[in-house]
């Protein structure tokens, strides 16, 4: 079995002496609720995400000059985006990777060119199919419909 990273902080443990934290206990459980997107341009940004994506807005506050926190949920998702000011350090468009997921990607594609976003072709792989598009910023987004399962 391959070890774990150890951090500096950690003390060095044999494997047998390691604690079980679940043994005897429930297990807890870890939800993904929100992820910071970096833009350029929060108004800018919003609108694309409400207006051309369909996103729900859940908040939208200025907290001081410095930051200004907006959250917005695709329909139906437990998980949020968070766009803002002051929230995270990466670059505006670094994000790849996002994925939301839909029961049926010719619908989604059609409601998302009928909404003016630039969205690629269906393409079908193995594991699903998927279009892709990105924001104003380039932050990249992939859309899949699972295949059928037996």
């Amino acid at each position: 079995m391959e070890e774990a990273p150890r951090y500096p902080w950690q003390p060095e443990l044999p494997a047998s002496d390691m604690p079980n934290h679940t043994e005897g206990r429930r297990t807890v459980e870890w939800k993904l609720e929100l992820v910071a997107i970096p833009v350029s341009d929060v108004d800018r940004a919003k609108d694309f995400y409400t207006e051309k994506v369909g996103f729900n807005t859940d908040h939208d506050h200025r907290v001081s000059d410095e930051v200004r926190f907006v959250q917005l949920t695709p329909p139906g998702s437990a998980c949020s985006i968070a766009l803002g000011t002051g929230i995270v350090d990466a670059p505006p468009g670094s994000v790849r990777g996002m994925q939301l997921v839909v029961s049926d990607i010719n619908a989604a594609r059609a409601e998302l060119v009928e909404r003016g976003v630039e969205v690629s072709e269906v393409q079908d792989f193995g594991w699903g199919s998927f279009v892709f598009f990105s924001d104003p910023d380039g932050n990249g987004w992939a859309v899949q419909q699972l295949p059928a399962r037996d």
